[in-house]
Formats: C-alpha cells, sequence, structure tokens
C-alpha cells in the first residue's frame, strides 16, 4: 500500500512530496520531483502547501472517564455550590437521562466557593433519586445518602467522598462494559480530528482485554499506551506483559506502565505540599495535604514493576509528593514519568534531567486552576505548573489533557504551554511559557523523516504564523496513522 502526498510544508517550510509505503516514510524529495510519468506510486493526495508534521499525542487521559462524561449533567461553567444544585435540579426536572437510576453530574471546582459542600444542601435539593456529582479533577464527588446507600459508603456532614476512598466507588461504578463500542468510536474519531495519532491511558481498569476488544471492535483512529494500577499489577506480571508489548493483532495497542497515585489534586485541598494551606492548623494531619500511598509503599510497588520489566508513573501533583517521588526513583536507580508535577520545588527542577525523568504535564490545568493557585498556593505560584523552569532545567516535557479533566485536543494544551493565558485574561506567570518547538515536540512521538511512522498531521494553518487564540483553534486538514487517513477534508 503507497499514498504520495504532494505540495506540502514540513513545519513550514519548502514544499516536498512525500511517499509512503507500509504506514512508513519511504521517501521526501522537492516538491515535483515525482511529477514524471509512472514515478507516483498508488494513491495521490494534493496537500496544497498546508503545513505537515508529525502525529500528535494526548499524554495522560482517561477514556472512559472521557466517553462517559458526554452522559453527565454539564458542571463546568458552575461557581458556587447553590450554582452546582441549581444545575442538576434543573437537569432532572428537564428529563436528563439517568444512569443505572442515578442522576449523575460532572465538572464542579470547589476549590474557591464561599459556602462549602454540604450533605444537608444536596438532600434538599434533589431528594428523590440518587446523585452524585464528579468534581472536575476527578478526586472526589458530593452525593446525597440514596446514592451513598446504593454505593456501600458512610457520608459525612460534607456529602463529598475524596480521593482513596471516592477513587475506589467511582471505578466500581462506571460499568465499562456497558458503554456501546460507538460511544468508544465517536471519542476516538474526535480525537484523530484534532490531528491526535496516540493516547496513554490511566484508566483503572483491565486495559489489555478492554483495549484489545475495542480495536477488533473498530476502534482503531488511534494508538494507546494502556497502564496498569496497582491492585492489578501481580496479575499482569503473571500473564507476563512488559512496558511496550504490543497487546491488538493490529499493532495499535501497547501495554504501558505502572501508574501509582501518591497525593491527591489541588482543588481538593489534598496535594502533598511542603506547606500547609491557608487557613489550616499545621498540626492537623491533612493540613499539607496527603499522602496516598506511602512512600514505603511506592517503593515496594516501583521495585516489584522493575524487577518484572514494567516502568512506572507516578502522580504527583504537590511539592512535597514531587521531592518525595524524585527521592524514590533516585534510590532505586529508576526511569520513569512523574504526572502532573503542578507544583515544584526549586532545587528539584534540575532533577528531572538528572534522574533521566520525564514530567508528563496537562497545561490547560494551569487555566484552569490558576485562581484556585493564587489562593491556596499563595506565594508559590512562581514554582507552580512551571513548565518553562523545568525545560530550561533540562527536563523531557509530554503535554497532554488529563481527558475528560481538559479538553482532549492537543491544540488547547500548546496554546496553554505557549501563552499561558486564555480568554481576556493577562498571562499567568509568562515566564513559564515554553516555545512552540518544545511544545510541538512534547506533543508527538515521531519525527517527520524517512523511516518514521507515517503518523502525520497536516494543518489549515501554520502554527509558526498563528497567534494564542488560532494555536487553540488550528484546523485541522488530514490526520495519517500509519499512513490511513484517520480524518480527512482534502
Amino acid at each position: 500500500m503507497s499514498l504520495t502526498l504532494l505540495g506540502a510544508r514540513p513545519f513550514g517550510g519548502d514544499p516536498v512530496d512525500i511517499v509512503i509505503r507500509d504506514g512508513l516514510i519511504a521517501e521526501i524529495v522537492p516538491a515535483g520531483s515525482l511529477s514524471g510519468e509512472g514515478t507516483v506510486e498508488g494513491e495521490t493526495v494534493d496537500v496544497s502547501g498546508r503545513w505537515i508534521g508529525p502525529g500528535m499525542w494526548d499524554s495522560h487521559v482517561h477514556f472512559t472517564q472521557h466517553v462517559i462524561r458526554r452522559s453527565r449533567v454539564d458542571l463546568t461553567g458552575t461557581t458556587s455550590a447553590a450554582d452546582v444544585l441549581a444545575t442538576a435540579r434543573r437537569a432532572l426536572d428537564s428529563g436528563h437521562p439517568l444512569l443505572n437510576g442515578m442522576l449523575m453530574g460532572y465538572g464542579f471546582r470547589d476549590g474557591l466557593w464561599e459556602e462549602p459542600a454540604s450533605l444537608a444542601a444536596i438532600e434538599a435539593a434533589i431528594p428523590e433519586v440518587p446523585v452524585i456529582l464528579v468534581s472536575g479533577d476527578l478526586h472526589c464527588g458530593w452525593m446525597n445518602r440514596a446514592a451513598a446507600a446504593r454505593l456501600g459508603v458512610d457520608l459525612d456532614e460534607t456529602g463529598l467522598l475524596r480521593e482513596g476512598p471516592w477513587i475506589e466507588v467511582h471505578h466500581s461504578m462506571d460499568q465499562t462494559d456497558a458503554l456501546p463500542l460507538s460511544a468508544y468510536r465517536e471519542a476516538a474519531d474526535a480525537a484523530a480530528s484534532r490531528g491526535v495519532v496516540g493516547v496513554v491511558e490511566f484508566e483503572s481498569a483491565d486495559n489489555v482485554t478492554e483495549w484489545r476488544a475495542r480495536v477488533d471492535g473498530g476502534v482503531t483512529s488511534l494508538r494507546v499506551e494502556g497502564a496498569v494500577w496497582p491492585d492489578r499489577l501481580e496479575k499482569v506480571i503473571a500473564d507476563g506483559w512488559r512496558t511496550g508489548d504490543p497487546i491488538d493483532d493490529q499493532g495499535l495497542v501497547r501495554f504501558g506502565r505502572l501508574k501509582v497515585v501518591v497525593d491527591g489534586s489541588l482543588n481538593t485541598r489534598t496535594a502533598w505540599c511542603w506547606d500547609p494551606y491557608p487557613g489550616m492548623d499545621p498540626s492537623h494531619p491533612l493540613a499539607c495535604g496527603m499522602e496516598s500511598v506511602p512512600i514505603s509503599e511506592l517503593r515496594r510497588l516501583l521495585e516489584r514493576a522493575r524487577d518484572a520489566g514494567i516502568d512506572a508513573a507516578v502522580h504527583a501533583i504537590g511539592d512535597r509528593a514531587n521531592s518525595e517521588v524524585l527521592d524514590t526513583f533516585a534510590e532505586l536507580g529508576m526511569r520513569g514519568v512523574i504526572e502532573h508535577a503542578q507544583l515544584v520545588r526549586e532545587d528539584d527542577f534540575a532533577r528531572f534531567a538528572e534522574l533521566g525523568l520525564v514530567a508528563s504535564v496537562q497545561p490547560e490545568h494551569a487555566m484552569d486552576d490558576r485562581d484556585v493557585a493564587d489562593h491556596h498556593w499563595a506565594g508559590r505560584t512562581d514554582r507552580a505548573f512551571a513548565f518553562g523552569s523545568m525545560h530550561r532545567a533540562g527536563a523531557e516535557l509530554r503535554l497532554g489533557s488529563d481527558a475528560p479533566v481538559a479538553p482532549l485536543d492537543p491544540w488547547i494544551s500548546i496554546g496553554a504551554a505557549t501563552a499561558r493565558s486564555r480568554g481576556e485574561r493577562e498571562a499567568w506567570h509568562p515566564e513559564q511559557q515554553v516555545p512552540l518547538d518544545v511544545a510541538l515536540a512534547a506533543s508527538t512521538r515521531s519525527t517527520l523523516a524517512v523511516g518514521q511512522p507515517a503518523d502525520l498531521v497536516i494543518t489549515g494553518r501554520d502554527p509558526y504564523a498563528s497567534d494564542r487564540d488560532e494555536l487553540r483553534d488550528m484546523p485541522v486538514a488530514a490526520t495519517l496513522l500509519g499512513g490511513r487517513f484517520t480524518w480527512r477534508t482534502i
């Protein structure tokens, strides 16, 4: 199988013709060099001078959560507890479908609410059906007694369930097998329409079995690296899986890394920090956030994975969590990935490069969380979401969305990383901007060179000639995965 792209402009340079054979880039020659009779093989597509580059990767998604979000009440625009409950109430009254008999919502952020969530308020607003409202960062759920009884959990006066207990029940109620394959195909195709060729899947699920079945069922628009969580680690070791192993017959899905969550999140004030959160009694056990997985257990898990040929990706948001995780990787002599790295001590930036660790970051989170960071990390935000500091210290960056926490759209991530602003707001800590070439490289896994996979994106504008909003809304003319179109308008 062969395909020739005529008149493409790699990174906005001189136009070239690109020959693709068997899923790989076979030739890149000056435009017009292949115009002689009989010199062009297979299908030809006139790219008409459009910009072309390597296909985009999202290095952190929760794909099932991303799919499910579409069926939940949208709470992302709410600004208070009362606003959340009024939105959920209106949805119920207007006939919003129940999921397994429950009203489900997603997207509230309570980090700056003047009036906190309470069990009494949610009971008063929606007493007649079980209701579960999921926070925008996925780290807590607000529910009424009927929902708690359904899930078999106890609630305190807040009605909130946070971190470990919440994550456990959240995963248990997703019922992934009840989602039709068409929903996954639609979500994968939508990602391809934004130039995405691959995602790193961090869903807490049997990703080996589930993604093999999805590919067999026609979800073939993306490459996938599927992680494993600690509760399934022994099973995958017993089954002989190692990082990088192909999972499906088409070669689209590979076994990924062990995912360990060491602390919580900023919005729930559970990110593990060196300094107390404002208003917290320093002697309170949660004054500085929480250690979700003890460091001794993290060390055991990483050693077990390393010895079985499984690499690691560790969630660390607070600066204490990042310091402890860096120490653990150093002690074990392991390379790996630190997910999020939202608050980092100045002395720790250089350690990412020294230890060969990747910083997998989500730039749009900085835009979502700038106000809550200014409040809860007051005086420390010069080193919050500090992508510029990481880059200058030599760390390898990878960009992602944490979908559904932010949109599964690499151009939004690139725009946030390079501009540190959106809408009418000024740039937040502009010293932490990264150059466009760095953001693009952090969003790809291949290069535009002979012998590389023909995973490509063709855009309607030159990113280097685009302003902030044009980057975020970049038109994608075509996406190719292994030389086949997964999206095209040309």
